[in-house]
């Protein structure tokens, strides 16, 4: 009868353990799958999408065409978070940059940290590298435009029922005027009951 009980507990620890197993798949990049309700990759992606075919269609582009006779050069500053959430704004940046790049309206210029990087390496050239294929100092492509923003978010609980909402908003800016050329905005809404 001991026997008996101790190999009950035995085989009942062995059916638990195989319901709390853990299954991994992988999926597509471009579904959507939203376990927590926080914001997440596909929002980053929706929202980036939306913004730059915006900017696209924004009259500013052709406005500047038409005066230059040239693409604008555009360089994506920082986009702020102010929502509740840890955001990663890189990711999203990213994604702003990719389509304006593959677009092939606007040209892109580095921003920050990586332009610095760009700069140590000229440096190091004018000492390390023949004077062939050294890079010169003075040819950075000068900005036409910033892209600026902010992530914000609002959430609304009652008991067991939530509802995040998140607003992505972007300015373009001259940089010779400071004049605000284009403005858009991006918003996101999820109920999550629990």
């Amino acid at each position: 009868m001991k026997y008996l009980s101790l190999f009950s507990v035995l085989l009942f620890g062995l059916m638990l353990q195989s319901c709390n197993t853990r299954k991994i798949e992988r999926i597509g990049t471009q579904e959507t799958i939203d376990l927590s309700g926080r914001w997440n990759d596909s929002d980053s992606r929706m929202t980036a999408e939306a913004m730059v075919a915006q900017i696209l269609d924004g009259r500013w582009l052709d406005d500047h065409v038409r005066r230059t006779g040239e693409r604008p050069v555009v360089i994506v500053g920082l986009v702020y978070n102010k929502s509740h959430e840890h955001i990663n704004a890189e990711t999203f940046i990213k994604d702003v940059e990719r389509a304006f790049i593959n677009s092939g309206r606007v040209r892109l210029v580095q921003a920050g940290d990586k332009r610095e990087e760009l700069r140590r390496e000229r440096a190091s050239q004018q000492d390390f590298a023949s004077v062939e294929t050294a890079k010169r100092w003075g040819m950075e492509l000068g900005a036409d435009y910033m892209l600026n923003g902010d992530i914000n978010s609002i959430v609304d609980s009652y008991r067991r029922e939530r509802v995040n909402y998140y607003q992505v908003n972007l300015e373009l800016t001259g940089l010779e005027t400071s004049e605000v050329v284009w403005i858009g905005d991006k918003r996101i809404r999820k109920y999550i009951r629990n």
